[in-house]
């Protein structure tokens, strides 16, 4: 009896929706026919492990999978390993799936992982860091048998099962390492997944063939079809007129008309935070100027001037308002009761007179003009929320002028340095890894700092993180790294927003979608229809 594809076995758990009568247009679901998918995510490469994105998290993982995935609770679940154990504190045994091939016929063995590991911490070179974080604590791997895989480690590693759950597998291909411009040309996208490549235009489509040797069971949809629509308003007329099966990232404002269309919604709170992130780091900043628009000293140094912003910040109307309530406010990275979530940290009401005396105080009476940058529908609200933040930080002084544009373009701006502040966004496996990325000091030998665009630096913090992470998952670590949270966020190196829900759109086609909360959206979590 053959296993289930990992996010295959999730959506087999989900009860079917019976099929009601519909506005949308109804066509029986033929398995032959492509299931049709607008998504957000702008996929601009084809190497699994450049960019440390969702674009690739969730449009690759038809092809990559991974030696262990995260379910729909984020428990740890055997994928290309069937098992894996500490052997000692700086040594860790990786037990591989027998008979699984690649789409190529030729065979996985532990070779392959030695060979990921070593592209990723030794090869690759991404702006961002990539995946590197994940594999920099790895002194060595070996293959002991074709089946066996043995990683050593630099120091206790506690979490590297959870590390490696991001890490997709790619086969080892002759000599040296494949560069992400051979990845690129398509020729070399071969991976174990469900589903095999058939061809792709950068930032615009990704289309996919069911892998039927696949290892688990076989996948619903002979083929697949991702159209890339950024405009929220787009992916919801192609829902709305059947152009396509499922959509994701719906804006909450239009789930009430879709439901009247005849759309089903599926809905899960994110595990990730929407936030304000400041350069702290220059001594003067573009965009941001006195109010009678001359040159001012960075005024995002003073931890009071943050402070002043998140007061002056209503998490309230963002949530009820722009989200329709499908999200909660946030006051740290994850929400609160996940682990290593702080019990202190609660989102306070906005405070104007304290902001503005805050403001006073740092030598700004009078507040002061910026730019506020932001992606334009990339999470739901993004835009919206921009507008809605300028407003309230009107009331004490502080002139925010919004600046949206498409994430490609405001990801390159932002790496470039070209912002002061900006909306931004993180998810991750574990709050600790999350922090390693977004706040912890950038450093390239530990592979932190990767999304740490502000350059923040805390030495106290980086150390509690560390201490944080050398303990053995459980209530002890959850502990310490609710005391480091606590400790970073009395410094406000960012303003936490809010944790949205995903939100997924799907018409008569398809039964069932089983959201999950890292924000995937694959064909695996869903269900075809029957006439």
């Amino acid at each position: 009896m053959k296993l289930q594809n990992p996010l295959r076995r999730v959506v087999l758990k989900a009860s079917l929706i019976s099929l009601a009568s519909s506005c949308l247009p109804w066509r029986p679901a033929r398995a032959q026919e492509p299931l049709r998918i607008a998504t957000s995510y702008k996929l601009m490469t084809l190497d699994p492990h450049y960019a440390n994105l969702n674009e690739n998290t969730a449009l690759l993982s038809h092809i990559y999978e991974r030696l262990v995935y995260q379910d729909e609770r984020l428990d740890l679940k055997p994928g290309l390993a069937v098992s894996w154990r500490a052997l000692t504190e700086t040594q860790w045994e990786f037990k591989l799936r027998p008979n699984v091939r690649f789409h190529d016929h030729s065979p996985f063995t532990a070779d392959d992982v030695v060979y990921t590991i070593e592209r990723i911490r030794d090869f690759i070179k991404s702006p961002s860091g990539g995946f590197r974080s994940y594999v920099s604590g790895i002194k060595a791997v070996s293959a002991s048998d074709p089946l066996t895989v043995v990683i050593e480690t630099k120091g206790n590693i506690p979490n590297l099962p959870l590390l490696l759950s991001s890490i997709f597998i790619m086969r080892r291909a002759g000599q040296g390492f494949q560069t992400t411009d051979d990845l690129n040309t398509a020729r070399s996208s071969i991976g174990t997944g469900p589903y095999r490549f058939q061809n792709w235009s950068s930032g615009e489509a990704l289309h996919l063939t069911r892998n039927d040797d696949y290892w688990g069971d076989k996948p619903a949809w002979a083929a697949v079809s991702f159209r890339i629509i950024e405009s929220p308003a787009a992916r919801v007329a192609a829902l709305s007129t059947g152009e396509v099966d499922v959509a994701d990232a719906i804006p909450a404002r239009d789930v009430a008309s879709l439901k009247q269309r005849g759309a089903r919604i599926a809905n899960i709170g994110a595990a990730r935070v929407n936030f304000l992130q400041f350069d702290v780091a220059r001594e003067t900043l573009p965009g941001v100027t006195s109010k009678s628009g001359g040159t001012i000293p960075n005024p995002f140094k003073d931890p009071s001037v943050r402070h002043a912003l998140a007061w002056a910040t209503d998490r309230g109307i963002l949530v009820e308002k722009i989200l329709a309530g499908y999200g909660t406010p946030a006051s740290q990275i994850f929400p609160n009761g996940l682990p290593g979530t702080s019990a202190h940290l609660q989102p306070e009401a906005p405070n104007y007179t304290e902001a503005k005396a805050l403001l006073a105080k740092a030598g700004f009476p009078d507040g002061f003009n910026l730019v506020l940058a932001g992606p334009a529908g990339r999470y739901p609200g993004d835009s919206e929320s921009l507008q809605a933040i300028a407003q309230s930080w009107a009331r004490i002084g502080v002139s925010a002028q919004p600046a949206v544009s498409p994430f490609s373009v405001f990801n390159t701006k932002r790496s470039a340095g070209e912002y002061a502040v900006w909306y931004g966004g993180a998810s991750g496996e574990a709050v600790d890894i999350v922090l390693d990325a977004l706040l912890a000091s950038p450093d390239p030998e530990r592979g932190t700092g990767a999304l740490n665009f502000g350059h923040y630096r805390n030495k106290t913090f980086d150390e509690m993180l560390l201490k944080a992470e050398g303990l053995q998952e459980g209530p002890q670590r959850n502990s310490a790294l609710a005391d480091a949270t606590d400790f970073v966020m009395a410094d406000q190196p960012i303003i936490p927003l809010y944790h949205f829900h995903h939100i997924i759109g799907f018409g008569p086609r398809v039964a069932s979608y089983v959201a999950h909360p890292r924000g995937w959206t694959t064909a695996m979590q869903t269900l075809a229809a029957t006439e």
